[in-house]
């Protein structure tokens, strides 16, 4: 219990350090651009219009709503963390002991002979259930997160607490407004894990040579870099998966010149790929303009 408490208070500090850039990244996400662009340089020294970055685009936030504007959406989002580091424990705790009566009924048998990768096959399914049981069960406070934060845009108030916005959609769109955007921030964490995890294994086995000193650091750093590649080619699936859970909610920023109301998530990535935007929000420094765009100072969009 103690080590549990311990995860939840180190979650309660990084998420509420992180609230900031998460409350931008969303809204870039979204594709509120309050801010025309600024001509600047590039890595080469040419001069290019750039988009404001994140302290611009937080400084703006601030002068608006004031320090406390930041932090839109924060209760949620603590509440999310904090069920989500105890079932996430649970479901390992109890995918564990269950892994365990297995091997030794089925030691003996050979059957493990026949995974190939069955050293990170047996890691990550498990480690997938408690994600994804966690996911599922913290997506409702998810929902209600992003829509505190897209308020910005239109000035609403009509996400105000956890519990009115829990009446809210359950009053407007029923249960299944709760788990807006799962499908795709589902896939999303598999599709990472998965690929985070063979990338690692792959790197480890065959590329570190085990005589180096200092072994146990090299494979840490390895499943970093592999966990940080892993998470940009599944970015599309973060964006399609926020977008929906905003999307057609009553709010500015879910609806026209925004975005249309998607009937499913792959009308949303459809549109995405086709606009070149489905990388929108993923770096909130060098922001170049998209190309063919003009920005719309009136409605605070490239069109």
């Amino acid at each position: 219990m103690a080590e549990v408490s311990g995860q939840v208070l180190v979650g309660v500090g990084f998420t509420v350090l992180s609230h900031p850039l998460m409350l931008v990244k969303v809204l870039v996400q979204v594709g509120h651009e309050p801010l025309p662009p600024v001509l600047g340089r590039n890595i080469f020294g040419r001069q290019v219009y750039q988009l404001p970055g994140l302290f611009a685009y937080a400084k703006h936030i601030t002068k608006i709503d004031g320090k406390a504007g930041l932090f839109k959406g924060l209760t949620p989002r603590l509440c999310a963390g904090a069920i989500g580091t105890i079932v996430h424990r649970r479901v390992l705790q109890v995918s564990n002991a269950c892994d365990k009566v297995a091997s030794r009924f089925l030691g003996n048998v050979g059957v493990t002979q026949f995974f190939i990768f069955n050293k990170i096959n047996s890691k990550t399914s498990r480690e997938m259930m408690a994600r994804s049981a966690a996911t599922i069960l913290t997506n409702p406070f998810h929902v209600i997160t992003l829509r505190c934060m897209v308020q910005f845009i239109g000035r609403e108030t009509k996400y105000c607490g956890v519990f009115d916005s829990i009446a809210t959609i359950y009053r407007e769109e029923g249960i299944l407004g709760f788990f807006a955007g799962l499908v795709p921030r589902l896939l999303g964490d598999v599709f990472s894990l998965w690929l985070c995890n063979m990338l690692a294994y792959l790197i480890n086995t065959y590329a570190l040579d085990n005589s180096v000193s200092h072994m146990g650091e090299m494979k840490s750093y390895s499943q970093a870099v592999t966990g940080f590649f892993a998470s940009m080619l599944t970015y599309p699936f973060t964006l399609v998966s926020n977008l929906m859970a905003v999307n057609n909610c009553g709010l500015a920023g879910g609806l026209p010149p925004y975005a249309p109301a998607y009937p499913w998530w792959l009308d949303c990535w459809k549109q995405l790929r086709s606009e070149g935007n489905l990388s929108r929000g993923n770096s909130l420094f060098f922001r170049k303009v998209p190309v063919g765009k003009q920005y719309a100072i009136e409605q605070k969009k490239f069109f």
